[in-house]
């Protein structure tokens, strides 16, 4: 696992250094920090849905009793799979580059083995409120990149963006909740103006999407100071506050590195502006356990790097791990369709925190 980190940090770095297409603008591109008069502009008015666009809504809440979650196999102190992507573009120049072609595949697949999407956010306040029976995936892209969200000239969603390839599969598979979680620095989705920024923010946030903070300038958090730590935390809050969204509950850490104090990408201010985390992102190898489990740690959560099993990846990144998890059933997240029970084969009461154990409901 060790390994496959190193490896994931090594691939990151090569795509900072490497070009964006023409015509893009990558997360370190040049950017004024967002001053008085950004914060205080008036973001543009969210869009209504489109009736084309298929919503994120959640389904009615039931009341599970225990026989209902052992008809479902209910296991919601199971694994989810939090599944990392960066670039998707059509040639590949680093190896966590994905083509729309593989993140499409990759979705589908999702889609046809009973996963439900989640946002980061709601993973880490355990509100997965997904159909009973369904298993929650998180989909998060890193860097805000232009791959991931621009609109066409009618208003929708690009076709090979990452939005646009969940509104695809989405639509092919109704149960395909259309949402994902979208770390940013400093210039989302490489739009240069504060006004088209705005647009895009606000686009994603009013359609159950989340945009949350991956530092300013994403630079190698343990080679920072603490006072530079919150620096560059705090100018991202202050961006998405200034363009409709935010504050962020979630944290992706760039290259997935870890302060040698991690207390410092938690909670913190500066220049008088405070942030405060539910949950920090790594970029690791493996599933997450359940927010309700007593091992969950939210201020390291693991994650799977999106992509197929060749070299460090045929132990440990998401074609891997999705086919682990079809062989391992009974280690996966199973919801109950109950926000308000956590439903778990009675072997396994012991695995959840205690703080969550009045909310237990056995089989």
């Amino acid at each position: 696992m060790l390994a496959n980190v190193v490896v994931v940090v090594i691939a990151t770095g090569v795509l900072f250094l490497l070009p964006d297409p023409p015509g893009t603008a990558g997360p370190s591109a040049p950017a004024s920090a967002p001053g008085r008069q950004a914060q205080g502009a008036v973001p543009t008015p969210a869009p209504t849905p489109e009736p084309d666009l298929p919503p994120a809504d959640l389904p009615q809440p039931i009341t599970a009793t225990p026989e209902f979650a052992r008809q479902v196999k209910a296991n919601e102190a199971g694994m989810v799979p939090v599944i990392m992507y960066h670039r998707i573009v059509k040639k590949r120049r680093a190896s966590i580059d994905r083509t729309p072609d593989q993140v499409r595949r990759e979705m589908e697949r999702l889609a046809r083995d009973g996963y439900v999407p989640v946002t980061a956010q709601e993973f880490a306040t355990g509100r997965m409120d997904i159909p009973a029976g369904r298993h929650p995936v998180v989909l998060t892209f890193d860097d805000g990149h232009p791959s991931h969200f621009a609109l066409d000239d009618a208003g929708m969603p690009v076709k090979d963006t990452a939005v646009g390839i969940i509104y695809q599969v989405a639509k092919k598979y109704p149960g395909f909740r259309p949402v994902a979680t979208f770390w940013v620095n400093r210039q989302p989705f490489g739009l240069q103006s504060r006004a088209d920024q705005a647009r895009a923010v606000r686009w994603l946030s009013s359609r159950g999407f989340e945009v949350a903070n991956h530092t300013w300038s994403h630079p190698y958090l343990p080679g920072l100071a603490k006072k530079g730590i919150a620096e560059q935390l705090v100018r991202v809050e202050r961006m998405l506050k200034a363009l409709g969204a935010g504050p962020s509950q979630t944290l992706a850490l760039p290259f997935g590195a870890m302060p040698r104090k991690r207390s410092t990408v938690q909670k913190g201010s500066w220049d008088g502006t405070g942030f405060a985390f539910k949950a920090v992102f790594l970029a690791g190898a493996q599933p997450s356990v359940s927010p309700f489990a007593k091992d969950y740690d939210w201020r390291a959560v693991q994650r799977i790097q999106s992509n197929g099993k060749k070299g460090e990846c045929r132990k440990w990144c998401s074609q891997y791990w999705l086919e682990w998890l079809d062989r391992h059933p009974g280690e996966r997240y199973t919801a109950d369709g109950d926000p308000e029970r956590i439903s778990i084969p009675r072997k396994l009461r012991g695995n959840i925190s205690s703080k969550r154990r009045g909310q237990v409901n056995t089989y």
